[in-house]
């Protein structure tokens, strides 16, 4: 069973580490006691991750067999005659996509205008911080 101390539920959720122990409090989040910290259990901490996730505000969703969507906001278009980069915050994660630059006008994409990164990959590489095992 993988545990995980407060400050780093609150790290990998992107929250403060106060709101984490909000929801503890609450019983949103159960934890528990070990060597005198509370921590919680990997798995809730995933169910709560997965519940946190859901964008039912997104109207695009559903309409595309990628699944991984990320809904954020641009901050950022390099673009010259050809082609363009353009930098969205998705919550806590960046992503990048480079695309034509009449792509960027077709869609009407600008700094502070919301957007989905939607990824389908035939290749996820998943690593963990202490290698494979």
């Amino acid at each position: 069973m993988t545990l995980f101390r407060i400050s780093e539920a609150a790290a990998l959720l992107g929250v403060s580490d106060d709101t984490v122990r909000r929801w503890v409090e609450a019983g949103a989040l159960d934890a528990q006691t070990e060597a005198g910290r509370t921590v919680v259990e990997g798995a809730a901490l995933a169910a709560l991750a997965v519940e946190r996730a859901r964008t039912p505000d997104d109207p695009d969703a559903g309409r595309t067999s990628a699944r991984n969507r990320f809904v954020g906001l641009v901050t950022a278009i390099t673009a010259d005659t050809v082609m363009a980069q353009v930098e969205l915050q998705c919550g806590p994660f960046r992503v990048v996509s480079l695309m034509s630059s009449e792509a960027v006008r077709d869609l009407g994409l600008e700094v502070g205008s919301r957007a989905a990164a939607v990824v389908k990959a035939t290749t996820v590489v998943v690593e963990t911080s202490g290698g494979a095992r």
